[in-house]
């Protein structure tokens, strides 16, 4: 009894849990007795950070271009005016397609269409197609063709970033390469596969029109010398309607009929010459603001940001395996044994599992 009073009357005492608290003055003097280990690790995080970047990752290089459609659209208006200012005209018809490049970028029929073209590279040589650039480099093929492909063509994906500007419909081009120089051509090639894709769409949409326009002046050509013989005729038999309301009103219907084919003739001659004009035409179809160039430093990874990030990372480490370095060294001696006994144990089982040629 007098004992259980005597553990109740520690509970009560402050100075009962004064070795279990932590005090500032004790994380001051852990701090200075790790302090080697503290500063440390942050210089190997570091060191291993910058002979990571410097000698085992790879570069990546960023070519930015800024383009536009010249087709119309929701802000063609707002585009044109600021097309204006660079001194480059646009057209704003309205009726015109809205071109939705980021879609036409990231298709695989685009991708496929330049995985053709042949680029120069410090690494692969002279003339290299970029489908033989992205797989097996100057080596053999280890795949089939349409699996190269397949291959390329996602890699050829990932290295694009698109993003456009709503209100002035600015879109901004990346390309992302380990080559600077192949970073640059790659995006001057994308904007030229894509003034051609809309150049082919549009002739063939032009063509198709001249087609049906042309046919349409025959037919309308047939229906007006019909409506004009028909008018001749008419007055040829009846000189004197004057008194005839029935027939001055037949002759109303046919020149009425007349006149409107005409009109619908010449409506169709000035659509076929408009035509022929924009069939011949020659512009560009992508309005280029700035044009891709070379980039002169990497972009990826970023030396400053990935030792700033290393250090911190090493600095918590540090302290985290300073403070269990402290806790171990004030710990017991029975409790260093089964410290010790613990580790043996699990680098034991550990060594079960691995074959012996490998120990």
């Amino acid at each position: 009894m007098p004992e259980k009073s005597k553990d109740n009357s520690n509970l009560h005492n402050p100075q009962f849990f004064e070795e279990d608290t932590i005090s500032v003055s004790d994380i001051i003097l852990i701090f200075a007795r790790q302090l080697k280990i503290i500063i440390i690790t942050p210089a190997i995080f570091c060191t291993i950070m910058i002979i990571n970047v410097l000698f085992l990752v790879k570069p990546i290089y960023t070519s930015t271009s800024k383009i536009m459609s010249s087709s119309g659209g929701g802000g063609i208006s707002q585009a044109a005016g600021l097309a204006a200012q660079f001194g480059i005209s646009i057209p704003t018809t309205q009726s015109e397609t809205k071109w939705v490049y980021p879609e036409i970028i990231n298709s695989r029929t685009l991708a496929r269409s330049i995985l053709k073209r042949k680029f120069d590279t410090i690494e692969f040589g002279k003339q290299k197609s970029l489908l033989q650039i992205l797989t097996y480099g100057n080596g053999e093929p280890s795949y089939a063709k349409d699996t190269l492909e397949i291959k390329a063509v996602d890699s050829f994906l990932g290295m694009i970033e698109i993003s456009e500007d709503l209100k002035t419909g600015i879109l901004t081009l990346k390309v992302n390469a380990s080559d600077p120089n192949l970073a640059a051509e790659i995006n001057k090639v994308i904007i030229e596969e894509l003034d051609a894709h809309q150049r082919k769409y549009n002739k063939s949409k032009t063509s198709d029109a001249k087609q049906f326009i042309e046919a349409r002046i025959i037919d309308t050509e047939k229906e007006l010398v019909i409506a004009e013989e028909n008018l001749k005729v008419f007055r040829d038999r009846n000189r004197r309607i004057e008194n005839s309301p029935a027939l001055q009103l037949e002759q109303q219907r046919l020149s009425r009929e007349v006149t409107v084919l005409i009109g619908v003739f010449t409506t169709l001659k000035q659509q076929l010459e408009t035509t022929k004009i924009e069939e011949v035409k020659d512009s560009d179809y992508v309005i280029v603001f700035d044009p891709p160039e070379v980039p002169l430093k990497r972009s990826k990874p970023n030396k400053r940001q990935s030792v700033i990030i290393a250090g911190l990372l090493g600095i918590f480490f540090g302290i985290v395996i300073g403070i269990i370095k402290e806790k171990f060294d004030n710990i017991n001696n029975d409790d260093k044994s089964n410290y010790n006994n613990a580790r043996d144990l699990l680098i034991k089982n550990i060594l079960y599992f691995i074959p012996k040629r490998f120990q």
